[in-house]
């Protein structure tokens, strides 16, 4: 059965189709009747999987699987050591990747939250307080400012109700109420008839019958969405994927072809065995996973200096890949508090200079702050009155109680000298109209000195008409330019401003408001013009994302023109460009969206559903998708996105536990800040994995050729898991605190389907393998052939892996750049790492129980001037490389 259009029915078929009598609401027994049908007024919430699930996963990875095996059969065959060396390693790797996979999924259990704990309801005709999971379609609940909708419901009644719906619509202000049926196409932002569960009454009181719970509510319907968008894998991630694979397909082919190889030469199983196993170990990176964890992880601790809060650790690195910035527009690219821009009086324009709730700024005209006493002060002088707001400065700042339109006016006050807690004083106030759809003005009646005067405010076209003059800049009143003012104001509202018109009335001293017809009795004071502001910040790093060939695109909840304005405003946009609504997109199948998503930057009216959709359609286009959001509308595109923002001031708890990351300050720059980091760590990341390659690959290399031509192996399965896990930690994790490099942010995002590794750095890792190879196999058959004993000569095969090692980690500190050039100290840890490495490499050499152990011998000082020589050669020649691939 279809679901009815509730915002479309009048509210008596509403009520009669839900079988209730709003004036007494349910009975107890049809209410216990329902609650077993629908269930209780909560989403349902699914559960995450177990840590023991999420420790096991870690250990199903294919380069894991293979040293599992290799440390089984090392097991079986009595080689303990190498067996307990191998499987620590797997454990060491999966406990940090089981660290790194962070929290279960807990979007669901916030949407509970979103939720009212109670709510007032007609049940028998007599009101009772309950808890929200109580309600059932079909009960009448009453609404009062300050409550939490507890339920979608359909308006049966109200006076003066407005709701703040921002984190359902994202529409930026309070939203009037009406009781009308509307047409069955009305988008969901302009239900004016309608109550939504989660969002806030913000003024007035009303009625409602409720008309769907838990997952059947507009919010439920996101959870729903939520849970079946699947969680996305990084670009890192899926390249690193990928290149495991491959690499495990190589090191199998490698590790059988040399068994095959040895077996036919005539060598014994077991010999042979050991050595196909020490070419895998030698071959797979066991540092990578946890090198890879603790890049993260230091990104984060970097990110979060810069407040950016990162929820899962693999979106530290998607920042890094991102092309396209999906940004909501209030509070993250605005300031998430209305300000008085403009203001026009007596003919004149004044411009208002400063942002948000802080008083601080002036009116100026002509780039002069202006004198309180000019015309000016009247204008002002109606926003106070006419005000039920409160301007409050508490914890160092400045915010608003109250309607956000009508703590501008008061900002602006302060702005022009005047106090609004002596005016009030000064002009009591006796009576007042409250704001109402109807008249679309607010009125309220003071006294000064025995005189009475009305001040209004409202829609400049209501108030004009009752206008029968204005006032000059010496005060003195002049017949009413309605031309001017008419003019003044579409010029205001093409802007994007908020416009709102201030009038007043001197009546008699018995006179009140019920009793004075203001038609044709008022005198115009001026108009002002306010907007949501861009941030500053936010205009500098929309510029700096551009730069980056990264694109910014607005999607809001908030009106086309509005959006359009401030997209301008931060140069999203230019003047020739044009935005999408929710209701046009609604309209354009899946490859019409396509396009669209990669020409049009302005998406207005936007439903949850469709910030989805687009999201999809540019991850169809082969973008990688960041998207903020603070409600619960954007949760479902926050959780698809490659990297969810959610926003930590205003953001809900919905929005912050779907997304990957959460800004400390809900400011757009700090994204901009954040990926400049992600792309530093990807860099890093990079670096070492172009650093640990030709150690893996030289040490296969030499047990390969040691099979080939017969030798014994000049490293044993022992020794190359020393290598391979000291130098990791001791030299490799020291890139990962590598700062980023200069003009990170002037070039372009790494596009998706790029490699980790390019053809540059591929030569680069086969020229090191090279090198690696050839110095420690030759040096290796060289002792030999001087008499000296295998544990001599496979001491020297490790020191001399161990020192090319050290040189190659100062080449890899800039992959492009020159070792000389930026190096030095700004990271001081690859010559800290350097030393402990070289004290550690003495230890192996000449300390009894590691020669034991690791079956070596000391070696003399020719030895080790021998190993020097080389790997300051090996240094040389990839310096060499590097100015030779510059010039490609």
């Amino acid at each position: 059965m279809p679901r009815p259009s509730w915002h479309a029915m009048k509210a008596g078929e509403v009520a009669g189709y839900l079988r209730v009598d709003p004036a007494r609401g349910l009975d107890e027994a049809e209410a216990a009747a329902r609650l077993e049908i629908y269930g209780p007024n909560r989403p349902s919430a699914a559960p995450g999987r177990s840590a023991f699930a999420r420790f096991v996963a870690q250990l199903f990875q294919p380069l894991v699987l293979v040293l599992i095996v290799a440390g089984l059969v090392t097991t079986l065959l009595g080689e303990w050591v190498e067996s307990g060396v191998i499987l620590g390693v797997v454990l060491i790797n999966a406990a940090a990747g089981f660290m790194q996979e962070g929290k279960a999924e807990a979007a669901l259990l916030a949407l509970a939250r979103a939720i009212a704990s109670e709510a007032t309801a007609l049940r028998a005709g007599m009101r009772r307080r309950l808890d929200a999971t109580e309600l059932v379609p079909g009960d009448v609940v009453i609404l009062s400012a300050g409550d939490k909708v507890p339920a979608d419901m359909r308006l049966l009644g109200g006076k003066e109700l407005r709701m703040a719906e921002a984190a359902l619509t994202g529409e930026s202000t309070p939203v009037e109420k009406h009781l009308a049926a509307l047409a069955p196409d009305t988008v969901l932002a302009d239900r004016s008839s309608m109550a939504y569960c989660g969002t806030l009454v913000v003024g007035g009181q009303g009625t409602g019958i409720v008309i769907a719970t838990g997952d059947n509510t507009e919010t439920g319907r996101i959870s729903r969405l939520i849970a079946q968008t699947a969680d996305l894998t990084t670009p890192l991630m899926r390249k690193m994927n990928a290149f495991a694979q491959r690499l495990l397909i190589a090191i199998l082919a490698l590790a059988t072809l040399t068994f095959v190889i040895g077996m036919l030469r005539g060598e014994s199983f077991f010999d042979m065995f050991m050595a196909a196993v020490a070419l895998s170990v030698g071959a797979i990176p066991e540092g990578l996973p946890a090198a890879l964890t603790i890049t993260l992880a230091i990104g984060v601790a970097r990110m979060a200096k810069r407040r950016a809060i990162i929820r899962k650790l693999p979106a530290v690195e998607t920042l890094g890949s991102t092309t396209v910035i999906c940004s909501d527009k209030t509070g993250t690219l605005t300031e998430n508090a209305m300000t008085v821009r403009e203001i026009w009086t007596g003919g004149e324009t004044f411009v208002v200079t400063g942002s948000g709730y802080s008083p601080t700024g002036s009116i100026e005209e002509g780039g002069e702050p202006v004198d309180e006493a000019t015309i000016l002060r009247e204008t002002l002088l109606a926003g106070v009155l006419c005000n039920d707001a409160r301007l409050v400065h508490e914890e160092r700042q400045w915010r608003i109680v109250g309607d956000p339109t009508e703590g501008a006016l008061l900002v602006l006050a302060r702005k022009g000298g005047l106090d609004e807690v002596t005016l009030t004083s000064i002009f009591p106030r006796l009576d007042e109209l409250p704001f109402d759809s109807s008249r679309q003005y607010m009125a309220t009646l003071h006294e000064l000195e025995g005189a009475r005067i009305i001040y209004l405010k409202g829609a400049v076209e209501k108030l004009l008409p009752g206008c029968s003059s204005m006032l000059d800049r010496q005060s003195r009143e002049m017949p009413v330019d309605v031309a001017g003012i008419l003019a003044a104001s579409v010029r205001m509202a093409e802007a994007g401003l908020r416009v709102l018109a201030m009038a007043r009335s001197v009546v008699g001293a018995d006179q009140s408001l019920d009793q004075v017809r203001i038609d044709g009795n008022l005198v115009f004071l001026g108009i002002v013009g306010m907007i949501d502001p861009p941030r500053p910040r936010a205009i500098a790093a929309v510029r700096t994302c551009h730069t980056a060939g990264i694109r910014v695109k607005m999607i809001t909840g908030d009106h086309p023109g509005t959006a359009m304005a401030i997209a301008r405003q931060l140069k999203i946009i230019d003047d020739g460009a044009k935005a999408l609504s929710g209701r046009e997109l609604a309209e354009l199948d899946d490859s019409a969206l396509r396009t669209a998503a990669a020409e049009v930057d302005v998406f207005a009216r936007v439903e949850p559903e469709q910030k989805l959709r687009l999201v999809r359609a540019l991850q169809a286009n082969g973008e990688v998708v960041a998207m903020t959001g603070d409600g619960v509308n954007d949760a479902p595109a926050l959780k698809q996105a490659d990297i969810g923002i959610a926003m930590g001031l205003g953001g809900t708890d919905v929005a912050k536990e779907a997304a990957a990351m959460v800004l400390t300050d809900d400011n757009f720059a700090t994204i901009e800040a954040a990926i400049e980091e992600g792309r530093g760590i990807y860099d890093n990341v990079v670096k070492f994995i172009t650093w640990t390659i030709p150690t893996n690959a030289g040490e296969g290399m030499v047990i390969l050729v040691a099979i080939l031509t017969g030798s014994p192996l000049p490293i044993t399965p022992l020794q190359i898991l020393w290598i391979n896990m000291s130098t990791a930690i001791l030299l490799g994790l020291t890139l990962a605190f590598e700062p980023a490099e200069a003009h990170i942010m002037r070039r372009p995002p790494r596009s998706p389907a790029a490699p980790i590794l390019d053809r540059k750095l591929l030569w680069r890792i086969l020229l090191v393998s090279l090198m690696m190879l050839g110095a420690s196999f030759g040096l290796f058959k060289f002792a030999l052939s001087n008499g000296q004993s295998a544990e001599v000569a496979r001491t020297i095969a490790v020191n001399v892996f161990v020192m090319i090692e050290i040189t190659y980690l100062f080449n890899c500190r800039s992959l492009q750049r020159s070792a000389w050039q930026g190096g030095g100290w700004g990271n001081p840890w690859p010559w800290v790492g350097s030393v402990l490495m070289i004290a550690l490499q003495l230890a192996f050499t000449y300390i009894p129980v590691f020669n034991e152990i690791f079956q070596t011998a000391p070696i003399d000082m020719q030895d080790w001037g021998l190993i020097a020589l080389i790997a300051f050669c090996s240094f040389v020649v990839v310096e060499m490389d590097k100015r030779w691939q510059s010039r490609w």
